[in-house]
């Protein structure tokens, strides 16, 4: 089995981006399926139902979901295996731009969109700078200048990886993305002892272990303060 960890920011086109992408793979006899992390809410599992695409969802409710995520991944991988998938595609929410849920020696795909800005491709940190692929999507929206200049920006945070435009509504490139995901000699059985790509935030404050009231009597942990002196 292959294991793809799909990330980006909300809003980008990742679902769309896998449903088109799995049309593709199903063209080859794969069997795909799919585990969507999100924090609070989602219901991209019911457009997954729809496409028939078997489909687990996790919510890390107060929790982060990045963190929930390597904390849940092995279950998943043997969720996976036990449906006899031909591979597995797990999609995360990307809330957290210190994060990122890439697996060493796990393709690794982050989705990012052109209506994003064009200093987003700096902001979002290692989720972008660590992946093998960025799909960039929402294409048709904004001038062919204005996606050459947000491709460069990509280009230059991540320059070691594959770029690829694909628009999530027509399916345009999603081919080609397919072409690209499949391993055939890879046959993933757990992920016991692999390594994240990128440390997670290793320490807490009292606000991640649910304190709410302000000032610095409440703040304890791994605590930060900006610099407000005149230089």
């Amino acid at each position: 089995m292959n294991l793809i960890t799909v990330s980006g920011p909300p809003s980008s086109g990742k679902t769309a981006l896998i449903i088109k992408t799995i049309e593709s793979l199903k063209l080859r006899q794969l069997k795909v399926g799919v585990v969507k992390f999100d924090c609070l809410y989602t219901d991209d599992d019911k457009l997954y139902e729809k496409a028939g695409v078997p489909v687990k969802k996790g919510l890390s409710g107060s929790l982060c979901p990045d963190h929930y995520f390597v904390s849940n991944i092995e279950e998943v991988v043997q969720w996976g295996r036990k449906e006899n998938l031909d591979i597995l595609i797990t999609e995360s929410a990307g809330l957290c731009n210190r994060c990122s849920p890439y697996i060493q020696n796990i393709k690794a795909v982050c989705v990012i969109d052109n209506l994003s800005g064009i200093n987003t491709p700096k902001k979002i940190g290692p989720m972008l700078k660590t992946a093998d692929i960025v799909v960039i999507t929402k294409g048709d929206i904004v001038s062919q200048a204005e996606r050459e200049v947000f491709a460069s920006r990509v280009n230059s945070v991540n320059p070691n990886a594959v770029v690829m435009h694909v628009n999530g509504l027509t399916g345009q490139g999603a081919y080609e993305f397919s072409t690209v995901m499949y391993e055939e000699n890879e046959k993933l059985e757990t992920l016991e002892g692999k390594k994240l790509r990128f440390p997670m935030p290793s320490a807490t404050c009292s606000y991640c272990l649910g304190e709410t009231r302000i000032g610095k009597d409440h703040q304890m942990g791994n605590i930060r303060k900006i610099d407000l002196e005149d230089k």
